[in-house]
């Protein structure tokens, strides 16, 4: 009788590792973006990293240097087309190439609809959609074959975003861009995602959600989600350095929702309930 051979299996515990590899982050300095760069250096990636917030982004530097891996850093406004031209190009000159991009920033506020000026729906629209479609068109050509795109959005991309309508129809385009370029690029078998967080108070979501509860809406977001506790911004960089590795080799044009629930629940009510305490 013979022997069977070894079953071969495609994965195994080194293919969550980044060796190596190049990931550009947008927004690093907090939040989803710093916790993003750090767990990819910890997984051996080399980092170039983006953000107008000079002083935590140098942490974060040193952070990911303290790890033994290499990380170029520049301070830009993610709008601003030709600074994202130069930092492409100093991250290619530093390293070569690129593997994975994390394209991170964005911002809102909040606002009525019809209160929102053309001025800062232009704002909205640039800093949240206009950017990420140019970082996309800037890295795509110089991202190896088999690389990965991730972009981050929001729940709110997948549902209504009262005081946050702009925002809200940014993130759902962007979703919508991520499902098409995973067409587009899928004879380089570059992969093409994007993550959905919510629930995860971050330094300026605390702000936000501070604010509108002093707005008194008529709709509140279900801020405490079903699982019953928040998570935090490591969460949604434990799903991006998934999209980024080997393990997710196959998914792509899809959306992670990192965010205890909250989609499935419904994700608004009226305030009628007892409001949370911000801390």
């Amino acid at each position: 009788m013979c022997e069977s051979e070894p079953m071969a299996h495609l994965f195994d515990e080194r293919s969550i590792l980044l060796t190596d590899r190049v990931a550009i982050v947008t927004g690093a300095a907090e939040g989803i973006g710093r916790d993003t760069a750090l767990l990819f250096a910890r997984c051996g990636a080399n980092l170039a990293i983006c953000d107008r917030q000079t002083g935590p982004m140098a942490e974060v530097a040193a952070a990911i240097e303290a790890l033994g891996r290499p990380v170029l850093t520049a301070e830009l406004d993610v709008r601003d087309a030709e600074a994202v031209d130069a930092f492409v190009e100093q991250t290619v000159a530093r390293f070569g190439h690129v593997d994975v991009l994390v394209n991170n920033a964005g911002g809102t506020f909040v606002s009525p609809f019809l209160d929102v000026s053309p001025k800062g729906e232009a704002s909205l629209i640039a800093e949240n959609f206009t950017q990420v479609t140019h970082f996309i068109r800037r890295v795509a050509p110089v991202l190896r074959d088999g690389g990965s795109i991730v972009n981050i959005t929001s729940v709110e991309a997948h549902q209504a975003g009262p005081g946050f309508a702009v925002y809200a129809a940014m993130k759902t385009a962007v979703e919508s861009l991520s499902k098409s370029l995973a067409l587009e690029f899928g004879s380089r078998r570059i992969r093409v995602n994007s993550i959905s967080p919510d629930a995860q108070p971050s330094e300026g979501d605390k702000g936000l959600q501070a604010t509108l509860l002093e707005a008194d809406p008529e709709f509140l977001p279900a801020f405490l989600p079903p699982l019953g506790y928040y998570g935090t911004t490591e969460d949604s960089a434990a799903a991006a350095l998934f999209l980024a590795s080997d393990l997710s080799r196959f998914i792509t044009g899809t959306s992670i929702h990192v965010d205890g629930g909250t989609w499935a629940g419904g994700g608004w009510h009226r305030p009628d309930a007892t409001r949370p305490e911000i801390h």
